[in-house]
Parts: C-alpha cells; structure tokens; sequence
C-alpha cells in the first residue's frame, strides 16, 4: 500500500469513528458515557486532521466531506436501536474505542488502584477450555446416542440391525466430529483474524500519534472514575512503553485480550476428540455385543454419562450438581426415546 493511499485510509478510520462515537454518544444521553464517546469524537476528529496533514505533504486532494459508508450507517442505525452494549462485538471489530466499560468485568473493577493493575493480563484459568471440553462430549453422547436408538428402533431384525448401528454409529461420530472441528477452526480463526487486524491497527497509530492515543486512553480511565490528573499520569506512562501501551490500549480502548488469541488447530482438535469421547459412549456396547444386550448396556452408559455431563457443567452455571445432572439426563432421555419410537414407526412402515 502506497503511502498516500495509507493516508487516505487513515483520514477515513478517523472519520468513520468519529461518525459512531456521535452515535453512540447520542444513544447514551443523559449517562456518564455521553460525555466519554463525545470526547472520542472529538479526538478522532483531531487525528484525522494529523492524516489531512500527511495528505498534503503527499499532494493528494483532501476530501470536501465525509460521507459514512452503508456498513457504517447500518451499524449505527443498530445501535440506535439495539443499544451500545449490544452492539459492542461488531463495534470492537470495527475499532470503536472504549468499548471495554461495557464489560461485565468492569463493573466490579471500575478504576485501577495501582500503576500494575491497568492493563494488566488476566490470563485464562483453564476454565474456558475445560467447558469446551464438556460441551463437546455433552455435543456428541446426545447426538449420537440419538441416532443410534434411532436405528436400533427402526431395525427389524437382530444382526442385520446390530450392523446397521454400527455403521450408522461411527458414521455419526465422524460426521460430528469433523463437523464440531470445522466450525470450531473457523469461529477461531476468524476471531484471531480479527483481533491481529485490531491490534495491527492499534500499533500503527500508537507510532504515528502515540499523544493522541495517550489522551484517549485518559478519557477511558477518567470514565471508569480515574481523576483527570491521574488518569493523565498513568495514560502517559504507559504510552512511555510501546509494548505495554499496546497490550493496554487492545484491552480498555478496543475490548481485546490479546490472551485470548487461541490456536485455530488446538481448538479444531480439542473438539474433535471431545466430540468423539461423547459419541463413542452410546457406542461402545454394540462395537463389543449385539442385540437386546448391547442396546441396555448403551442406554444405561449413555444415561451415567449424561447425568456425569450434567453435573460437571454445574460448575459452569452455579447450580447443584444434583440438579443439573437430572435436568441433562431428562433432556438427554426425552430426544433418545422419541428418536427410537420414530425409528421404530419408520421401520415398521418400511418392513
């Protein structure tokens, strides 16, 4: 990309935010937000005069006016009717700033105490992995053991039956599997995609106008109850260490957590083989006997695991384990018998 180009692009990021922090600011009337994203607006419109500056050192025509492009327009139309909060994912994605006040963790930790505590990196406790893990066997034992009751209702005689489950079985587990592990690599990867471009952007304009950025990185802090002076302090200081500066800025002007930057193929894996740990379940019986046998002991393994299921992700939602393992086998239950019974129709019509 020409240098002149890269100007003009900058002049427009400038411009568009600008655009929505107007917006934004209009919808939060009469809140404390108001007067933080019309500051924004402010200043975004202050650095877009730094690329007026670049454009003329280059020759280039500086456009009369700024006209919001459809994307702009509609985001800011959702936002108008959606609300900020809701709307945060795309606006984060589309580089608004100060989008991390609308954090639920921000209502518990409003201002900093310390120089260390901002910006500071709040690393996974693993629990977003195991629950991924939880849900992917919970994914896989409902699905599978679904179809397989479904064939077993739906076979009329023994071994040929015992055959059918087992195709049907294994062809469900792959199917799955490649399935939750497709969709796992490209929800990722895109997210990945999105905040490398993110935080790409944000170190471009930390070297280009890192007092710029200083000023609103304040305005952020002076949002979540910083005084003005200490605000100012802390926001300089960081901006004094450009690796520090951009992990700060990715985290309170844009939402990001650069932690969260996780491995499209570890993540495509982990679902992979969490799928197949839970669909193997119900399967397992008819891979090792036939008939009446194999479909109790599948039954009863495939209910031992759903309450298992159920009460792990407890921990996840706070409620009694107790509970959340009969709610899991309940649903678990209902989608397995009614698949049988249909099964069961369909092979009788079918015989």
């Amino acid at each position: 990309m020409s240098s002149h180009h890269h100007a003009l692009e900058g002049w427009l990021e400038e411009k568009r935010s600008a655009y929505l922090y107007r917006c934004i600011a209009r919808t939060e009337a009469g809140t404390p937000n108001q007067s933080l994203f019309t500051e924004l607006a402010h200043a975004a419109d202050q650095q877009a005069v730094l690329w007026e500056a670049e454009l003329i050192k280059a020759n280039m025509p500086i456009p009369a006016q700024f006209t919001p492009d459809m994307r702009s327009r509609l985001v800011a139309s959702l936002v108008q009717r959606l609300g900020t909060r809701t709307m945060k994912p795309v606006l984060a994605a589309m580089k608004v700033r100060g989008m991390a006040i609308y954090n639920t963790a921000a209502t518990h930790h409003l201002m900093p105490t310390t120089l260390a505590d901002v910006g500071q990196r709040h690393k996974l406790d693993g629990h977003g992995n195991l629950r991924a893990a939880v849900f992917g066997i919970n994914d896989g034992l409902v699905s599978n053991a679904s179809l397989i009751l479904g064939v077993a209702g739906a076979a009329t005689n023994q071994s040929a039956g015992n055959q059918m489950v087992l195709i049907a079985g294994l062809a469900g587990l792959l199917a799955g599997a490649f399935s939750m592990a497709a969709g796992e690599y490209i929800s990722v990867r895109s997210q990945r995609e999105m905040f490398e471009y993110q935080i790409g952007l944000e170190r471009e304009e930390l070297a280009q106008y890192p007092e710029e950025e200083a000023a609103e990185l304040a305005l952020i802090y002076m949002a979540k109850g910083m005084s003005k002076v200490e605000a100012e302090r802390v926001a300089n200081t960081l901006i004094a260490d450009p690796e520090r500066a951009l992990d700060t800025l990715a985290r309170e002007e844009l939402g990001l957590n650069p932690d969260e930057l996780g491995s499209p193929w570890s993540a495509a894996i982990s679902s992979f083989i969490a799928f197949c740990i839970g669909a193997g379940i119900p399967l397992l019986p008819f891979v090792l006997s036939s008939g009446s046998k194999a479909l109790i002991s599948g039954i009863l393994m495939t209910a031992i695991a759903l309450f298992l299921v159920g009460a792990s992700i407890s921990l996840f939602t706070g409620r009694h384990a107790l509970w959340g393992g009969l709610r899991m086998l309940g649903i678990g239950s209902a989608a397995g018998t009614i698949t049988y019974f249909i099964g069961s129709l369909l092979g009788v019509s079918l015989s």
